[in-house]
């Protein structure tokens, strides 16, 4: 069985706006890491648009981490959650539709590495439904004041066991857990 793992930057207030962060070369090369050690990217509409438009035809000016990055996401299967697409036709994408629950739970049946998500609304959902099997919060040191927040509306606790830390420069560090 794959496991699921959800990734998301936050400032230290636990906002998830992708402008409010400071990326790093380091956290960029961290993310393509662990996108390339997937089988295949889980990404709700909003999340699958922001990275399409962000690295399917990457400038080639761009420094060679975000370069990286961009060959990774092309080259990545995605499974696209959507009730309003019709289609996506960017390469390695499938359009996922019927219950979230049964579709997520084939995905995660197949032998393989692991799933890849992030973003904010399907990953609330996905942990809603309990199919999140690693949390990692890569944090910013910033406080940005607004949201929107990680897991936002979540109806109960989910309590998590610390299986990882990574230190960036900058006071940027990434923690991963899993649920206890």
């Amino acid at each position: 069985m794959r496991p699921l793992r959800y990734s998301i930057n936050i400032t230290l207030d636990g906002c998830a706006d992708h402008r409010a962060g400071v990326p790093t070369e380091e956290t960029h090369l961290h993310a393509a890491r662990g996108i390339a050690e997937s089988d295949a990217l889980l990404l709700g509409r909003t999340t699958y648009e922001l990275m399409e438009s962000g690295w399917r035809n990457p400038n080639p000016a761009m420094p060679e981490s975000l370069r990286e990055f961009a060959s990774i996401m092309n080259a990545a299967k995605k499974y696209v959650v959507s009730t309003t697409l019709k289609s996506v036709d960017w390469t390695g994408a499938e359009l996922i539709t019927g219950d979230l629950a049964t579709r997520v739970r084939e995905l995660k049946s197949k032998n393989g590495r692991g799933l890849a998500t992030g973003g904010v609304t399907l990953p609330l959902a996905l942990a809603k439904l309990g199919l999140i099997d690693e949390y990692e919060f890569v944090v910013h040191p910033r406080i940005a004041g607004h949201g929107p927040t990680v897991l936002a509306g979540l109806s109960q606790y989910v309590d998590l066991k610390l299986v990882g830390r990574t230190d960036f420069a900058g006071g940027l560090f990434a923690v991963r857990y899993v649920p206890k």
